[in-house]
């Protein structure tokens, strides 16, 4: 009997289907890999901002990841919105367990509306936690949240800050160039040994939520079928840009 690959996808809900744990399961299932959850959040939320959030307890978010990686063989997790600081304790007190698979970290910061989704007196608890995954991918807002702001040309700036996540013990960064400028999206890989690719696609005029637990969820597909880093997250950008184009494609014929 074939054996599916599998992703814990560890995140919040979003009532309105645009991101969070819909998108996870989504993009999972378009790479043909299961998919079981431990849900961090309840989050009401609309295309256009997020109403409330409610966190759940860590003890319940621990167990559920407790029950997932029991019931099957999780080949990688996917960690998206953790919300509070007690979360991610409880999220790293089960990694600690499981030190063989790959974890993705999309370290959800605030929705793309605006909305906050992460306590501010987490930021020390999530940077312990990063040094528990093969993959960090902020976006340039979070990566300058967590590492300061950005003073040189925005590039090399990013590429220095991701340096110093390295430098502190993270295996890799993928710093996404969605926020940025010029005619292409740019997103930097950096690992351990200061190696950099860069991995761009052209900037489409289009909107769109959960692109960053997309490229997460990709990448993680792609590392529980047993593909290197690099390659996932080539295959992910790409994942990432059809959708775009697709959903350009699909406004534009309204």
């Amino acid at each position: 009997m074939k054996t599916w690959p599998h992703v814990l996808v560890v995140a919040g809900s979003d009532s309105s289907g645009g991101a969070g744990i819909v998108r996870d399961i989504e993009t999972l299932a378009a790479f043909g890999v299961k998919a079981s959850v431990a849900v961090t959040a309840v989050t009401v939320q609309s295309h256009h901002g997020v109403q409330h959030v409610d966190a759940i307890p860590p003890e319940r978010v621990l167990q559920q990841m407790r029950a997932a990686l029991t019931s099957n063989h999780v080949d990688a997790i996917k960690i998206g919105m953790l919300a509070t600081a007690a979360t991610i304790t409880a999220v790293a007190t089960v990694l600690t367990d499981h030190p063989d698979i790959p974890v993705v970290l999309d370290p959800v910061l605030a929705s793309s509306s605006g909305g906050v989704l992460l306590a501010p007196n987490a930021k020390a608890s999530l940077h312990r936690l990063f040094l528990q995954c093969a993959l960090i991918t902020p976006n340039l807002p979070e990566l300058s949240l967590l590492t300061g702001p950005m003073n040189n040309e925005p590039r090399e700036a990013a590429i220095a800050q991701a340096r110093e996540l390295v430098a502190a013990g993270v295996q890799a960064v993928l710093v996404k160039g969605g926020h940025g400028d010029g005619l292409d999206s740019v997103d930097i890989l950096v690992q351990a040994g200061n190696a950099v690719q860069c991995f761009s696609a052209p900037r489409l005029a289009v909107s769109m939520r959960g692109t960053g637990c997309m490229l997460a969820s990709a990448i993680a597909a792609r590392l529980a079928s047993g593909g290197d880093l690099r390659t996932a997250v080539g295959d992910a950008k790409a994942f990432v840009q059809d959708r775009l184009a697709d959903s350009g494609h699909r406004h534009n014929l309204r």
